[in-house]
């Protein structure tokens, strides 16, 4: 993409109250979730016009191209806006680990065990069945209000 076409884009998209964008970064071939990042304008710029993706530091206040130093690198494989326009999604192929920790992704050292409902469980909640009115109708629907 060229730098007007992505000038362009940057009409669509919220930033935050600090000018930065919530980046989603994604393995394009798995959808494997790797980390999240933030983007300014020009962070957002370099990434949609050189192919790899670059972050805004919140930390050390500046640009940092993922694997400058850790040679574990970003090529964009493609990009897409949430249609709020305040997230970013960033498909990528990962070289090397995509954790400043050494790891493969952000997500696998703090895993959760939420509840998790089976489909079809008669646990399901006001919301499921406002998206889909026929969950909780008809003779003999569960429901747990």
């Amino acid at each position: 993409m060229n730098r007007d076409r992505a000038s362009e884009i940057l009409d669509r998209v919220r930033f935050d109250d600090k000018g930065l964008l919530t980046t989603v970064v994604q393995q394009w071939d798995t959808k494997e979730v790797l980390m999240v990042g933030w983007m300014d304008r020009e962070a957002f710029l370099r990434t949609m016009t050189e192919g790899r993706v670059t972050f805004w530091s919140r930390s050390r206040q500046e640009y940092w191209r993922k694997g400058d130093t850790s040679g574990h690198v970003q090529y964009v494989r493609g990009a897409a806006l949430d249609c709020d326009g305040d997230t970013l999604l960033v498909r990528v192929e990962q070289i090397g680990a995509a954790c400043h920790t050494g790891t493969r992704t952000c997500f696998d050292t703090d895993l959760l065990d939420p509840v998790v409902l089976e489909l079809g469980s008669a646990d399901r909640t006001a919301a499921d069945r406002a998206v889909d009115p026929a969950i909780g109708t008809g003779a003999g629907a569960g429901s747990t209000e």
